[in-house]
């Protein structure tokens, strides 16, 4: 069967356990680029063994890190993924027709079905959750920040309806180990970029946050995981601040 003018592009790091699937999932695609940050387990070498384009290079910033893994894609079509993800069939079979279609759209936002273990978490706005993953080689980017970059593209964008499957965490504590990490990232980009953050507004944003992902996006729904998730989104902004409170006052005593 003729594949796909699609490169898949996966960023991993120490991912042996679970690249594998990963790269399955990804075998309806002409090329599969893979960029390791720089494994000391065996991701390198399964990848080979898949037939994938494979490239080292340190993380630094996640935007810089994509763009680069980006630029080595060869196909007209650019499909962004990690390790931890899962491509399903039905959205291969839909990425093709669209693709081979007449689209005019730059790019594509697709549905993110998250996981904790073996759990999915629909509520607190965890899906359908869609982010811009399927885009034209050379016309999408992402800002050099070293959380949560922005999306950066000129033109419209589509939106499919199959799911990228995201095992995010393989229990809630690597969950909140992960949580740690963003947040000092957030408030480590406040203070890169010379905001002046207030404890009022992190306060407003906090209440905001959790009311509106329990409530608006139906948290409720869900029972505990869904309250949990809610409160998560808000705690997000709280824990931010107080990092940053504490890395201000650390200059300061330089």
């Amino acid at each position: 069967m003729e594949k796909a003018p699609v490169s898949v592009v996966i960023i991993a790091k120490n991912e042996e356990k679970r690249i594998e699937d990963c790269l399955k999932s990804a075998s309806w695609a002409q090329e599969i680029v893979v960029l390791d940050d720089m494994s000391t387990d065996k991701t390198r070498e399964i990848a080979n063994q898949y037939g994938c384009k494979v490239f080292q290079r340190a993380m630094d910033i996640e935007g810089r890190q994509r763009n680069y893994a980006y630029d080595q894609a060869t196909q007209p079509w650019v499909l962004s993924l990690d390790a931890d993800e899962r491509i399903t069939p039905e959205l291969a079979r839909e990425i093709t027709q669209t693709i081979t279609g007449s689209t005019t759209h730059i790019c594509f936002s697709i549905p993110i079905r998250t996981f904790i273990a073996d759990e999915w978490i629909q509520g607190a706005g965890y899906y359908p959750a869609a982010k811009t993953r399927l885009f034209r080689k050379g016309q999408f980017r992402y800002e050099e920040a070293r959380v949560h970059p922005r999306a950066i593209y000129q033109g419209t964008c589509g939106h499919l309806k199959g799911d990228i499957f995201h095992y995010s965490c393989q229990s809630l504590e690597h969950w909140i180990s992960k949580f740690n990490r963003e947040t000092t990232l957030e408030a480590d980009k406040w203070i890169q970029d010379g905001r002046k953050v207030k404890l009022a507004n992190s306060l407003r944003k906090t209440v905001d946050r959790f009311l509106k992902n329990y409530f608006l996006k139906k948290g409720w729904k869900h029972g505990f995981m869904g309250f949990l998730m809610s409160a998560f989104h808000g705690l997000y902004q709280l824990f931010s601040y107080a990092k940053y409170r504490e890395m201000k006052r650390r200059l300061v005593k330089l």
